[in-house]
């Protein structure tokens, strides 16, 4: 039986992937571990505390629960990242390369670490970014996950560790609030929707940027770790496509259910960070070796969220 360490559990991507993996295991086949030990979740199954800077409490951790495989998902994101470039740095390349380490000493089964369309900049091609192309990536984010890339596909090369990956567009979900991504105005936005708010968009009309439901990321994530080795023919990261939508666009799609919600606009630095990006990716690598497939569009991921948060917010009274 694998036995699966997750870092970073509770971010918006580790607590429902953990969740699924839960199901999918077994309770006392997944250990949680974040750097947090006050998150509510940290009741909920086996949960470790973890910074993942501190590679002889990581080795501990794989060595007491006899760790197959890491899910490794803590990072600090494009916003959040520009304001403390060394940090991110830091967390994001330090914590690769020990659990790239962990993996290659204990000779662990497989490896999860997601990367992320900010690994492309304004040189890339911004209609349907191919799998290959120019990137020059112009966040301590970006940067960081083009060379985690680099360090993945080295680390397969050079050691046989079967690391696998996923350049994760905007991820869109109703179960938690995301951590300082470029693209959070579109979770936030629905839940604005549903309390009765406005919304002040920190992006401008027209900036089309790719998007996906949690739902899809989820199962994607997944089919990608099921499939055999030998299908894995890109050992960097995947391109991974869902939505691709500018602001109005997801205006429009919550007004057909809540017609009285608006938007207005009041662009930060985000603006510039999201204008280096593609408007839309293309993903038929995925798609060619591993059988990836969204099923969510735009108007039938309003519908869900807006149902789900309303049941939660009827629920909380």
């Amino acid at each position: 039986m694998e036995k699966i360490l997750v870092i970073g559990a509770f971010g918006q991507l580790g607590s429902e992937l953990t969740d699924e993996l839960r199901k999918k295991f077994g309770e006392t086949n997944v250990v949680a571990s974040d750097l947090r030990s006050d998150h509510p979740k940290a009741s909920e199954g086996i949960f470790e505390q973890l910074d993942v800077t501190d590679a002889g409490r990581l080795a501990e951790i794989v060595e007491k629960y006899e760790i197959t495989q890491i899910y490794h998902l803590a990072a600090l994101l494009s916003s959040v990242g520009e304001g403390n470039p060394q940090l991110a740095w830091r967390i994001n390349m330090d914590g690769l390369v020990n659990v790239l380490e962990i993996a290659r000493e204990k000779k662990l089964n497989k490896i999860y670490w997601p990367s992320s369309i900010a690994v492309f900049g304004p040189d890339s091609p911004k209609q349907h970014t191919p799998q290959f192309t120019v990137m020059n990536p112009t966040t301590i984010y970006g940067i960081s996950k083009l060379a985690g890339e680099q360090l993945c596909a080295y680390y397969h090369a050079k050691f046989g560790v079967d690391v696998r990956s996923i350049r994760y567009p905007g991820l869109i979900g109703w179960k938690s609030m995301p951590g300082g991504g470029t693209t959070d105005y579109a979770v936030d936005i629905y839940h604005k929707a549903v309390e009765g708010e406005n919304y002040s968009c920190f992006l401008n009309e027209g900036t089309a940027l790719p998007m996906m439901y949690m739902d899809d990321a989820i199962r994607g994530t997944l089919e990608l770790m099921d499939a055999p080795a030998e299908q894995i023919k890109v050992r960097t990261s995947y391109n991974f496509s869902g939505i691709s939508f500018a602001p109005e666009e997801i205006l429009a799609s919550i007004q057909k259910t809540i017609p009285e919600f608006n938007m207005s606009y009041a662009p930060d630095h985000r603006q510039q960070i999201a204008e280096s990006w593609p408007q839309s990716i293309d993903d038929s690598k995925a798609h060619e070796d591993w059988g990836w497939k969204p099923e969510f569009d735009l108007d039938r991921m309003s519908e869900d969220i807006i149902t789900n948060l309303k049941k939660n917010l009827v629920e909380a009274f």
